[in-house]
């Protein structure tokens, strides 16, 4: 009996340390001793490591810093990536690539939106989710671009959303395979999407 406890016990603990999922924020020294900037054609802005099921991986945000300023660093392009250290190297999973639109009125700056990304395991299936949130500015300084990026099992899942004063330049749009997302996640977006328009006053709606 005492065996079966035991081997109970260490099955239980094998299975919860595997169940492990953690996430946090990346010092510029964690990122300079991880040499992590060479995996990046841009600066990076910020970076996250996280555990699951899969490994450890370092999320990057890199944004180009094309003119910066004591006010402002305003960016043309960015670029996030998901990698693993992987003998030494760096063995890539996704990475996402955007940049200024050249659409009247002219977009100005395209940033990370950092506090609304997230890297949870949002359906409890033991891998992280991770959210991307990134928008642009056009020359009035008014948001004109929002995109919300979720990266289920190495795939990428978007909404895309234009705002406008005027219903005819307005837009919003899941793409087609949204719906097979699992509920948990198709949620949790909802709900930002809520925060986003209630923090940010945006519509995010079509015309």
């Amino acid at each position: 009996m005492k065996h079966y406890i035991l081997l109970l016990l260490l099955s239980y603990s094998t299975f919860s340390f595997s169940q492990k999922v953690s996430s946090y924020k990346l010092t510029k020294d964690e990122i300079i001793q991880k040499e992590l900037n060479g995996v990046s054609d841009f600066p990076i802005y910020k970076a996250f490591e996280y555990q699951d099921k899969g490994g450890v991986y370092e999320l990057l945000f890199c944004e180009n810093q094309k003119t910066i300023s004591k006010k402002d660093t305003l960016n043309t392009k960015i670029q996030a990536i998901s990698t693993m250290n992987d003998h030494g190297g760096f063995l890539e999973k996704w990475r996402i690539n955007d940049l200024l639109e050249n659409t009247e009125p002219k977009e100005t700056n395209i940033w990370f939106w950092t506090k609304y990304c997230s890297t949870k395991d949002l359906d409890g299936d033991g891998y992280i989710d991770p959210i991307i949130v990134y928008g642009t500015r056009n020359e009035d300084n008014e948001i004109k671009r929002v995109k919300i990026i979720t990266v289920y099992k190495n795939k990428k899942y978007a909404i895309r959303a234009v705002e406008c004063d005027l219903d005819y330049c307005r837009s919003f749009k899941k793409d087609q395979n949204w719906n097979t997302l699992p509920q948990k996640i198709k949620t949790y977006v909802d709900q930002l999407l809520v925060k986003l328009r209630k923090e940010q006053d945006l519509l995010l709606k079509d015309g």
